[in-house]
């Protein structure tokens, strides 16, 4: 029997890492593993799994070259093996949102009712950062933003907000930002400050897209 080509045999590795991406909770996982190094007990938690299921994802999504592991104590702790991993997760969001119906129709519905407005651009808010004319607002959960946020952020995560909503200046603008380009937290934000009488938008993306464009972190 003859060998496959060269070609086949790396097609036959690309078609393994399409598979680990074809599972709803693995590109959940992979969200937030975006955000920092989680344990498998954590992300089991925060993706509502039971540890061996996560831990199955997990192993298969290591295996394809997604993810790599290392071992601290009893735990197990993972993380996104190379920046390019969120590159193929913005590539499907994109083919998804150009050809597929009910795509456009949930972003369409619940995304765009919470917020027609153009997000700004990573550009856009670089500029405003330097001319100190904007508050950036992550409102990720505490420990995301320990593990890494934008430059003179502050965090006040979403559960939070409606509380926390005196602290924050209305003589400017707030923008907000959390895990990435579908992560409801920021459209639930926007749409709260806007409700509440402040000049708000979103963040283009979240911040490993922020980090991944090589800006600053703090």
């Amino acid at each position: 029997m003859s060998s496959p080509s060269p070609k086949a045999a790396l097609f036959a590795q690309f078609a393994e890492i399409a598979k680990a991406l074809g599972h709803a909770h693995r590109l959940v996982i992979l969200e937030l593993l975006a955000q920092r190094e989680r344990s498998v007990e954590d992300l089991a938690t925060s993706s509502r799994l039971s540890v061996a299921n996560a831990s199955q994802h997990l192993r298969l999504m290591r295996r394809a070259g997604l993810l790599v592991s290392r071992r601290d104590g009893k735990q197990i702790l993972y993380r996104l093996s190379d920046p390019a991993v969120l590159d193929l997760i913005a590539a499907l969001h994109r083919v998804g949102e150009r050809n597929i119906a009910e795509v456009r129709e949930i972003v369409g519905g619940y995304f765009r009712k919470r917020d027609s407005l153009e997000p700004i651009t990573r550009e856009e808010l670089t500029a405003r950062m330097k001319d100190g004319q904007v508050t950036v607002l992550d409102v990720r959960p505490e420990d995301e933003f320990e593990a890494g946020h934008l430059p003179h952020a502050i965090n006040t995560p979403l559960r939070e907000l409606a509380k926390q909503l005196r602290l924050l200046p209305k003589d400017r603008e707030i923008v907000a930002y959390c895990r990435g380009h579908y992560c409801v937290f920021a459209f639930e934000a926007v749409a709260l400050l806007r409700e509440n009488g402040f000049r708000a938008r979103r963040l283009d993306g979240g911040f490993p897209e922020w980090k991944a464009a090589g800006l600053p972190v703090a």
